[in-house]
């Protein structure tokens, strides 16, 4: 045995020079102050049990950053010291970006980045820098620009080579570890060995093509100068493209892999609304139903996860990310509302559950993901073992009787689906299940949720993935509008309950000196935060405003948006940049408009704004939301597809919308319910809501002037239906007003 008295961090990374006695020194302390139960992630273990290496990572709080912090790879966080490290010894820097629930990136890490003799070289040729994609989307964004612009690919894990300047030269994704290995002709280690000898022998092109790199970026990534405000034709031509790509077998974009953001249900919900053109609604639904009966839903304890590897939803890539599931509950509970269709609201309910029950924090914050992979009883890791069923394992949890039922139902045949297992689908009706199985449907569905439940518990006794519990502000702010969302919907004060609750810890915890910050892990607020937080949580907070009337959330969002107008917002030119004017200075400073795995902070900023208006009536958020309209015509004009998210604020600009206010008796909020419950499984989806006691009327008059001098009348609840501050005659009559809504 290694004896106790042996210094942790003695033995320096393969290739790489000694650590200085100041950072061993930080190492030390950051080992003595983490939990007893940390397990350093590594193959490279003394006898002791502890990491035989430990590079800079460990002082981070990011999982993904620790899930490196003992590669013998000399790793070092982005920042100041690993560039002006690589200026001092005339090396590139080797920029590898992933995420802690990315399979590949794992991979990767397994294949290259703990082997030695790998790390030797990289230490030994190079600067390497390691990046949490999902702490740092500003230079995860750039840099991903940079490979799709050198390869017309991306993807994670990201691997990109950088002068000492942060200029990109090279780039690409996943790289096999050798020649040969996985069918690649040229390994990441042959890779090294060519770019290191062309960084040295020719500097000056290695110079020249980081700067050609970089134009290309600061081209590629500037939005096109303005022009005019949008029009209706920008929403047709946007369907147009949808229906020429849609799979009408499947749902969604034609081809594989299949991500559920590809086809924007939200917005074809909106315009069949307006045209009831019935083939646009059967795309929203068809999509809807093919996702929610795949294997990328989890049949057992709901929740998607992150995208189909075929064109049927059937094989997933099993990890799940917080944003898909709080963007999905909000189309599924807009589906109940156009349809009135059980299904979607059950969908609902099933992703908030599992969000509750599995992605929640003790504090009441929501985590960020779950990996793809996880534990076999053997040890081995794979991707989807935790989710995936054998018959065998269906019959002993369920009874034989019970797993017929299930294995009917969810397509369990003969032949295994996914690696000599069964993934859990529904390619057939509930009443065609119960029909074959000569049961009604009631007790079909009935046996059903008994037996989620029993897999449920039963799966709990495997080794689960890997849980992401960092908390992200943009993402906690789409979760907590979905909970809002269904909240109101519902009539569900326990989701509104679970909305607030995750709102007080992103004020407590994130809200540092007046300012939003990015990420919590550890105790620890990081990173300014991003044009995403700040929008995100806008909108949450104004989603929290019509799910309890409390005008302090609606302050907040007043508040919040002051602060994107302050340090964010291009004042010239319109629209607002990812960053804030105090940010570091990288090699560009974005203004994103497309839409990627999550939608584009300025689709979000703008709706922002357009409601912000419609509450208070203040021109000056319409004349913002105008300008940064002008600011995106162009790709509007040109590619409206992939600015779907926006759509969805250019649909509500062109609407009239509606303002609804609700004045209820004095003492009595209650007396609302049954007008909320109207509303609720009503789509209205350009509209603002305004629940005041009548007593409070003039309180909220201070903030939202549509309720001004709304009175209750004769005592009983009032509905005032209002469009550009224009009212209808108020009516007291709950069928009316069901009748004015749906008008």
């Amino acid at each position: 045995m290694t004896s106790p008295a042996t210094p942790l961090f003695s033995i320096s990374q393969p290739g790489a020079a000694p650590y200085d006695k100041a950072l061993v020194q930080q190492l030390e302390q950051m080992k003595a102050s983490r939990e007893t139960a940390y397990l350093p992630r590594t193959r490279h273990l003394r006898a002791d049990g502890w990491a035989k290496y430990t590079n800079r990572l460990f002082l981070e709080s990011s999982p993904y950053l620790l899930q490196h912090a003992h590669n013998p790879v000399n790793w070092y966080p982005w920042g100041d010291e690993a560039f002006e490290t690589a200026a001092r010894l005339n090396r590139p820097v080797f920029l590898s970006v992933g995420y802690a629930t990315c399979h590949w990136c794992h991979v990767m890490e397994e294949e290259s980045f703990e082997d030695e003799e790998i790390a030797r070289f990289l230490n030994e040729n190079f600067v390497c820098v390691k990046v949490d994609r999902e702490e740092r989307p500003d230079i995860d964004s750039i840099y991903m620009s940079a490979v799709q612009a050198l390869t017309g690919r991306g993807g994670w894990p990201m691997s990109v080579w950088l002068t000492a300047g942060r200029k990109p030269f090279y780039g690409g994704t996943y790289f096999p570890a050798r020649d040969g290995d996985r069918g690649a002709n040229i390994g990441f280690l042959t890779l090294l060995e060519k770019l290191q000898e062309s960084f040295h022998l020719a500097y000056g092109r290695v110079e020249n093509a980081g700067q050609q790199i970089t134009d290309a970026i600061q081209k590629m990534m500037a939005p096109k100068p303005g022009g005019r405000l949008p029009e209706n034709w920008i929403l047709d031509r946007a369907v147009d493209f949808y229906r020429q790509h849609y799979d009408r077998a499947f749902g969604g974009i034609s081809g594989a892999p299949k991500f559920p953001s590809s086809l924007p249900v939200r917005f074809l919900l909106r315009y069949y609304h307006h045209t009831g053109k019935p083939d646009i609604l059967e795309m929203a639904e068809n999509t809807l139903r093919k996702m929610a009966g795949g294997g990328m839903y989890d049949q057992v304890a709901g929740g998607f996860h992150r995208y189909s590897t075929d064109d049927q939803w059937l094989v997933p890539h099993f990890e799940k990310m917080l944003y898909d599931n709080a963007l999905l509950a909000v189309a599924y509970l807009e589906a109940w509302q156009v349809t009135g269709n059980i299904h979607y609201k059950n969908i609902v309910d099933d992703i908030l559950r599992y969000v509750e029950r599995d992605m929640t924090a003790p504090e009441g914050a929501f985590y960020s993901a779950t990996d793809a992979d996880s534990r076999k009883p053997d040890g081995h890791v794979d991707e989807g073992y935790f989710f995936t069923w054998t018959p065998e394992e269906l019959e002993a949890v369920l009874g034989e009787d019970r797993a017929k039922i299930v294995k009917t139902y969810y397509s369990v045949g003969p032949a295994p689906n996914f690696e000599g297992r069964h993934i859990l689908h529904t390619n057939k009706s509930a009443a065609e299940t119960a029909r074959m199985l000569n049961i009604s449907t009631e007790q079909l569905m009935t046996e059903i949720e008994r037996s989620r439940s029993l897999l449920y518990q039963a799966r709990n006794h495997r080794p689960a993935p890997l849980r992401d519990e960092k908390i992200l502000t943009a993402w906690n702010g789409l979760m907590i509008s979905a909970f809002a969302s269904a909240g109101l919907a519902l009539g569900n004060k326990h989701y509104t309950g679970l909305a607030i609750r995750a709102a007080r810890f992103i004020l407590d915890r994130l809200f540092v000196d007046g300012r939003v910050y990015r990420s919590f892990k550890d105790g620890q607020a990081r990173h300014n935060g991003y044009l995403e937080d700040i929008a995100f949580l806008t909108a949450a907070f104004i989603d929290l405003y019509e799910a309890t009337g409390d005008t302090e959330w609606l302050g907040k969002a007043v508040s919040l948006d002051g602060m994107l107008e302050q340090y964010y917002e291009d004042i010239e030119n319109g629209g607002f940049f990812m960053t804030p004017s105090d940010h570091e200075t990288l090699i560009f400073r974005e203004k994103p408009c497309y839409d990627n795995a999550i939608p584009s902070g300025n689709a979000y900023a703008l709706l922002n704004l357009l409601r912000l208006h419609a509450f208070t009536t203040n021109h000056r958020y319409l004349a913002r939301a105008e300008k940064a309209l002008t600011a995106f015509a162009k790709p509007l004009a040109e590619n409206p597809a992939a600015l779907s998210d926006m759509l969805l604020a250019v649909d509500f600009y062109l609407d009239d919308a509606k303002e609804i206010v609700l004045v209820t008796p004095a003492g009595q909020p209650e007396d609302a319910g049954s007008w909320l419950a109207e509303l609720g499984r009503t789509f209205v989806p350009n509209r603002v809501l305004a629940v005041v006691p009548e007593d409070q009327v003039g309180p909220h008059g201070n903030i939202l002037r549509l309720t001004a001098e709304k009175t209750a009348t004769d005592g009983r609840t009032t509905a005032y239906l209002c469009t550009n501050g224009e009212c209808s005659l108020p009516t007291t009559d709950l069928a009316e007003f069901a009748r004015r809504l749906k008008q």
